[in-house]
């Protein structure tokens, strides 16, 4: 009897293991993925470019890197010249708030704001002097007269606008996780003048300014439970003033297909592949 019940014991396993080898496995969905944010997500000039050129924006920039490098499906809303206050209004009047993207659904957001908040790629035009001190007028020093850094100033009053963006991407997209970057090292300190016509005090101010939004953008990432990619670390060595093969930012007159200032192809592939894995 021992014998006959060890043997229909022995059956049933088999028959137990055919059915679940039997099972076809479910296919997995791919995550949803939105990407928001201003030209240093979306890539102007970076090939290819959107056929809708209100956002000059490339199907090779970040987002879309990450997006290939987790197999998820992207929608990127990324639009060169947006603020924060594009995430709930009409850019241009036409295109649709950015927030709009979001869902329930959402599995995964990406950020990149807070440059044109504070006005900074427009005050750095500004901040150009061929010849060097002092043949010319500092910005830094027209930017803190009196003692008040306007630049600064604009930041810290960016900062809790950000947060509340931030609890408006959570309140749409409860179940994602938000990945917030900052913004590269454009200049090493010092500058390089005249490889890049800025004077070493303007390019070290700049910098900061720069610094300071990326750390606005991490501070209020951690308050409202995001992770923070810090692209400054990434770019050094790898900013305006590096030899022109070994630079992910472009300078005043770009070396690569991109817009100045902004990243190029070989920045946009790097910072995919850092936000592909906080996102992980």
């Amino acid at each position: 009897m021992r014998f006959v019940a060890r043997i229909r014991a022995g059956l049933a396993a088999v028959a137990v293991g055919t059915m679940v080898a039997a099972t076809p496995a479910v296919a997995q969905e791919p995550l949803e993925y939105v990407a928001l944010g201003d030209s240093a997500a979306a890539g102007p000039l970076v090939p290819n470019q959107d056929p809708n050129l209100l956002c000059l924006r490339s199907d090779h920039d970040y987002p879309a890197v990450a997006a290939a490098r987790l197999g998820a499906r992207l929608t990127d809303v990324s639009c060169s010249g947006a603020t924060t206050a594009d995430f709930a209004g009409r850019r241009f009047g036409i295109l649709p708030p950015q927030f709009d993207a979001l869902t329930s659904t959402t599995d995964l957001v990406s950020v990149t704001v807070g440059a044109n908040d504070a006005g900074l790629f427009q005050e750095a035009l500004g901040c150009i002097n061929f010849l060097p001190e002092p043949v010319g007028l500092s910005c830094r020093d027209r930017l803190t007269a009196g003692g008040v850094d306007s630049l600064a100033r604009a930041v810290d009053e960016w900062a809790p606008r950000f947060g509340a963006a931030l609890a408006e991407i959570r309140r749409r997209a409860p179940h994602a996780t938000i990945v917030v970057t900052g913004y590269g090292t454009y200049v090493r300190p010092g500058g390089c003048h005249p490889v890049q016509p800025v004077w070493a005090r303007d390019a070290d101010y700049l910098q900061g300014v720069m610094n300071r939004i990326s750390a606005a953008a991490r501070d209020q990432a951690r308050l409202h439970g995001g992770r923070f990619v810090d692209l400054a670390a990434l770019t050094v060595g790898h900013d305006i003033c590096a030899a022109p093969e070994d630079r992910y930012l472009e300078g005043l007159i770009p070396v690569h297909a991109a817009a100045p200032l902004h990243p190029n192809a070989q920045g946009m592939e790097v910072f995919g592949a850092a936000v592909a894995a906080v996102a992980r």
